[in-house]
């Protein structure tokens, strides 16, 4: 992270590789913390833009952890977000919608309807239904996430600020 932020963005890319190569010879391919290693390095390619490279290392990731475990978990839910949020990118929000919702019925289920985790995949659906031009049902969205961020949060968390940003945005375009 410290690299990319000084923009040695190949520097950085080649430690995060080399990183995964020494996680897969010491703890074997299908361990969860080489799911997590290729689930970080997903983020930073989409950061890039590169978005076949980040959506392999995901599908990647994806399918180690459904290897790995019979009951979803969160790992599952972050990796189906962020390939949402790829898909969501690249424009193609009927599929980033998909993966929103499998991500929060995956968080739902194993980190609980109060979770973090939770409230950001409802918002991540919020910001693809508002991009379908769906304002009602992005505001329903919104609505639940602003009632969780103000609980947990309180009133004046920056999450707070931008949910009432995109209900706003919402009230304006409705």
């Amino acid at each position: 992270l410290v690299l990319q932020a000084q923009g040695r963005v190949a520097e950085s890319l080649a430690m995060q590789e080399k990183a995964l190569d020494i996680s897969r010879r010491t703890l074997g391919s299908d361990h969860d913390d080489v799911a997590r290693s290729l689930c970080s390095l997903g983020l930073w390619y989409t950061q890039q833009g590169m978005f076949a490279e980040a959506l392999a290392r995901y599908e990647e990731g994806l399918s180690i952890v459904r290897r790995n475990h019979a009951e979803r978990n969160a790992l599952e839910g972050k990796l189906l977000a962020n390939i949402g949020t790829v898909y969501s990118r690249q424009g193609k929000l009927e599929d980033a919608l998909g993966m929103f919702k499998k991500a929060l019925r995956i968080f739902r289920k194993t980190l609980g309807p109060e979770s973090e985790e939770a409230a950001g995949a409802q918002d991540s659906i919020g910001v693809a239904l508002f991009g379908q031009g769906k304002f009602d049902e992005a505001m329903e969205m919104y609505e639940g996430v602003l009632g969780f961020r103000r609980r947990v949060l309180g009133d004046e968390h920056g999450a707070v600020a931008d949910t009432l940003f995109n209900m706003g945005a919402c009230k304006e375009k409705a």
